[in-house]
């Protein structure tokens, strides 16, 4: 069952990234739907990451909550620092174009700038390429964080094994994908070679959770490396969520019930997915 699933869930989040880079060329992706994508997604993740991979790690016979939260910190901070060095998430790009949808009494000037500036997707030739090289780091990360998932749960009883995380990555995948697109094309990149990327960073994901999937076998000894890869996927979600897909969601006025909404709406589901997976599916 939990290769199945495997294959399925990696097959699924293959066509999201495929998705995610094609939109742009067909679908105008507005200030109001890439935010409340975000708001979402950020609630599904900060959820997944406290009630899925977090308790699998912990309840691990070889790990305990300092050894956990030791992990989760690590994650935490690599990936702020990839954030900081490389800035490789650029969501809002509705306003790209010198457009916006805000037109009404309430939009602020500071607020209308802001948001202006904030979506003007950089041109450079580094930019694009520190920006592929940052969400390929990225995705390898969802990859572990996907493969540990099911190896770390049992394959016997009913139940979707994984479903939280691959929910958190199929659901965040499209907009990185969206990134590399606009930024590539943003830099003139030729479409092929935009296509080209677009489909090896849509593999990059299911290649390595497969990859994680057949090197690790929890029953030969590998002792704390499963726990550690669960906590260290942890803390890279919290970081994503919070110091990543938040801070560019913009509260203005009209939008910050839909937002806020949102948010814990992901969160809820996150914690309401515990259903679905088969009962005591900790590593124990």
């Amino acid at each position: 069952m939990a290769v199945s699933l495997l294959l399925l869930y990696g097959l699924a989040v293959f066509l999201a990234g495929l998705v995610g880079g094609w939109l742009p060329r067909r679908l105008h992706m507005t200030h109001t739907r890439t935010q409340l994508t975000m708001s979402f997604v950020a609630g599904l993740m900060l959820g997944v990451a406290f009630f899925h991979l977090i308790p699998h790690s912990a309840l691990a016979p070889s790990a305990d909550v300092d050894f956990t939260m030791g992990w989760v910190v690590v994650g935490l901070v690599f990936m702020l620092l990839l954030l900081r060095l490389f800035h490789f998430h650029q969501h809002d790009f509705a306003a790209a174009d010198g457009s916006c949808e805000h037109t009404g009494a309430d939009q602020h000037p500071h607020e209308h700038a802001h948001e202006h500036a904030h979506a003007q997707a950089p041109r450079g030739p580094f930019t694009w390429l520190g920006l592929v090289f940052g969400l390929s780091v990225h995705t390898v990360i969802d990859g572990i964080a996907l493969g540990a998932v099911m190896r770390a749960t049992p394959e016997t009883g009913a139940g979707l094994l994984g479903i939280g995380v691959f929910l958190a990555i199929l659901l965040h995948k499209p907009l990185d994908a969206l990134s590399i697109e606009t930024v590539m094309a943003a830099a003139g990149q030729p479409v092929r070679h935009r296509h080209y990327i677009n489909v090896a960073f849509a593999a990059l994901c299911p290649i390595t959770a497969w990859l994680f999937w057949l090197a690790v076998d929890p029953g030969v000894g590998l002792g704390t490396l499963l726990p550690a890869a669960l906590a260290f996927s942890a803390g890279a979600f919290i970081c994503i969520a919070l110091g990543d897909l938040l801070p560019e969601v913009q509260f203005h006025s009209h939008d910050r019930l839909k937002l806020t909404l949102l948010f814990a709406i992901g969160i809820a589901i996150a914690w309401g997915i515990g259903m679905f997976e088969p009962s005591h599916s900790h590593l124990v």
